[in-house]
């Protein structure tokens, strides 16, 4: 199917068929080059028709990727979870790729997860309002300078007024200062974070001065719910947040 798919688009690139006499024709094949295509369901081997003049690469598939999108999933997930490149060549040939993966290969594709990281991180949050904002931290190990260091990942989710909560930002730092929860806070604002009415959190002497400092007229709590669980969260609180700030 592939490979029909393939042959299907350079005719119409080329504008006639194998050995077809055509006015519409624009190019003269020339032979073709092979191509491996890894998927879930095996190696495909592919040929890619040449031109004489111009190029082709068909739509369907992608320049400088030979797996598909199903196994990009699974290499990327295999890499957030610290699965050694070795292990992953395993995992990918365990699934019916036979030909394997490369190390370079795999950092090239979870490259692609600095990408869409960067894009999640740099979204608009003006379309929406949040009322209700959980700021918290925690410390990971993580390697710096080809050391192991204690890093502080800081995180803020937002709430609506429905009970709809959703990451706004997160970022890593050397520890959680006021200077780096300032620099943090101010970082959502120039996002569009706006309308903040209450904001829960640890009583962390450095965090509370740069929500006074940034989050101006903002009332604060100290935390004393978990919504890391999942789910809405519980509208009874923030209700019982609106009669406090009304009063």
């Amino acid at each position: 199917m592939y490979q029909a798919l393939i042959d299907t688009e350079a005719t119409a690139v080329i504008g006639a068929e194998r050995w077809e006499r055509s006015a519409d024709r624009t190019a003269q094949r020339n032979g073709s080059r092979p191509r491996t295509l890894s998927t879930t369901a095996g190696d495909l081997e592919l040929r890619i028709p040449k031109l004489r003049t111009g190029s082709f690469f068909p739509s369907l598939l992608e320049r400088r990727r030979r797996v598909d999108q199903a196994l990009f999933a699974v290499i990327m997930e295999a890499y957030l979870h610290g699965v050694s490149t070795r292990k992953v060549d395993d995992l990918v040939k365990a699934l019916g790729a036979d030909s394997g993966i490369s190390k370079s290969e795999v950092s090239r594709i979870c490259a692609d997860l600095d990408t869409e990281v960067a894009s999640f991180r740099d979204r608009s949050l003006a379309e929406t309002t949040y009322p209700y904002v959980f700021l918290d931290a925690t410390y990971c190990k993580a390697r710096v300078n080809r050391r192991v260091v204690s890093q502080a990942v800081v995180i803020a989710t937002g709430v609506t007024i429905d009970g709809r909560r959703e990451v706004l930002g997160f970022d890593v730092g050397d520890s959680e200062d006021g200077a780096f929860w300032t620099a943090f806070l101010r970082g959502l604002k120039a996002r569009g974070l706006a309308g903040v009415q209450l904001v829960i959190s640890d009583a962390h002497t450095g965090l509370k001065a740069a929500i006074a400092s940034v989050l101006i007229g903002a009332g604060w709590q100290r935390s004393s719910v978990n919504i890391s669980s999942g789910g809405k969260f519980p509208l009874v609180h923030l209700h019982h947040w609106e009669r406090t700030l009304a009063a």
